[in-house]
Formats: C-alpha cells, sequence, structure tokens
C-alpha cells in the first residue's frame, strides 16, 4: 500500500518544495520549466537575488535561520518562513507585514535537542506562547 492511501492524502494535498540553494539561477529556471514552483533558500541575501531573476510566480520560502534585520528584505515576496524561532522574530514578521497590509505565513522551529547552539523555542516557551503567555 503505498504512503498516499495510507495518509488519505491528495496530490494537491501535498508541497513539493525544491532546495535551490547554491544552486545557479539557470538550473532553477530548468526546474521552473519542469513544473516545480516551490523553492526554498536558506540565505537572504541569495533569496533576494534570485527574486530578482526568476519569474514571479514561484513561491519562495526561507528554509534557514532568519535574522530579525533581515526580515524587511524578504517580506514583500516569501510564501512561508520555515524557521521562526523567537518572539522577537514573530514580531518583527508581523510588523514588516502590516506596513504591506498583508499576512505572512511562518512554521515555529521548536528546539527540542541538547545542543546548546540549535535555534528554536525551548518546550516551555512554546507551551507558554500557545497559552498566551509570552
Amino acid at each position: 500500500m503505498k504512503a498516499k492511501n495510507l495518509l488519505n492524502l491528495e496530490r494537491n494535498d501535498i508541497t513539493l518544495v525544491a532546495v535551490s540553494k547554491t544552486k545557479p539561477i539557470e538550473e532553477i529556471k530548468k526546474k521552473y520549466k519542469e513544473g516545480y514552483l516551490d523553492f526554498g533558500e536558506n540565505r537572504v541575501n541569495e533569496l533576494v537575488e534570485k527574486f530578482k531573476y526568476l519569474p514571479k510566480d514561484i513561491n519562495w520560502h526561507m528554509i534557514g535561520h532568519l535574522q530579525t534585520n533581515k526580515v524587511k528584505k524578504i517580506i514583500p515576496f516569501i510564501k512561508l518562513i520555515h524557521s521562526v524561532d523567537s518572539i522577537k522574530l514573530i514580531n518583527k514578521i508581523e510588523n514588516e507585514s502590516k506596513k504591506l497590509n498583508q499576512k505572512t505565513n511562518i512554521l515555529l522551529q521548536v528546539h527540542i535537542a541538547d545542543e546548546a547552539n540549535k535555534y528554536g523555542f525551548n518546550l516551555k516557551e512554546i507551551k507558554d506562547f500557545f497559552n498566551n503567555k509570552l
């Protein structure tokens, strides 16, 4: 039995994000022509540069760590930010989105590892966030 049937998903329920980090624009154009519309980047400057030269119907995903000082650069065109790891970053995204009268989709990053150098909310912070204590 296919996983699709086990999960009761349809093809339209799934978004395939092609990770295009470090790939040249010409290679991304080839994938776009093959029908790919969602691309993921982990560096803001590279993302902004690719946005300038590629079709505007591409759905861009920020898949790496995002610094608050770079939020303004991607808010006008980003489809989804996968790595929101702090209240400060949520507030910055919200403020920049309001300036453009838009909503920006985000995913929260939760830090469950025992490694101190990893980004993300810890479990207490995420519980407090959803209980409106943060």
